[in-house]
């Protein structure tokens, strides 16, 4: 369901309108919503961004342009359940060109730096710096980089070795 206060941008494409949940989000130009996403009130998703399928994005949540999440990827906004008492949503920030792999579970109130990348899954408890790499439960800093050249020259050196 696709709710009628939803802001889709130019050449956004849902998987299937029929299959997902987006309540009062909004989402840019060019990016992918695949089925069984659930995205809530107040999300912002950037541009050019791809969210696979059965992930959920819950208020609080802001997502910057270029993002991968992965399959099964989960956000929180509350720390501490209870129902006698008011949810108060801790503000969840995942900036430009992360990379959030399959399963992981990103505890609200936190930073992923930009161009990040977060193992599947890992259970994201703290910020995550620019340019980092953390995978694990918790999720535990593998490599930082100075900048995005380094991060993919990494990247591109593990991809040779690895074939």
């Amino acid at each position: 369901m696709v709710d009628k206060n939803v802001k889709i941008g130019k050449g956004t494409k849902i998987f299937d309108p029929n299959l997902v949940n987006l309540f009062q989000c909004q989402i840019g130009n060019n990016s992918f919503v695949g089925p069984f996403v659930e995205i809530t009130r107040g999300v912002t998703v950037g541009n050019d961004c791809k969210i696979e399928s059965h992930s959920f994005i819950c208020t609080g949540v802001k997502i910057g342009n270029n993002v991968f999440i992965g399959h099964g990827v989960m956000f929180t906004n509350d720390l501490y359940p209870r129902t006698d008492r008011h949810v108060v949503y801790p503000k969840t920030t995942v900036k430009m060109g992360a990379s959030l792999g399959t399963n992981c579970v990103v505890l609200g109130g936190l930073t992923i730096g930009k161009n990040a990348i977060i193992g599947a899954g890992a259970v994201v408890t703290k910020n995550v710096p620019d340019y980092t790499i953390v995978a694990g439960n918790p999720a535990k800093v593998l490599k930082s980089f100075k900048n995005l050249t380094k991060l993919k020259s990494y990247i591109q050196s593990k991809q040779k070795s690895s074939s």
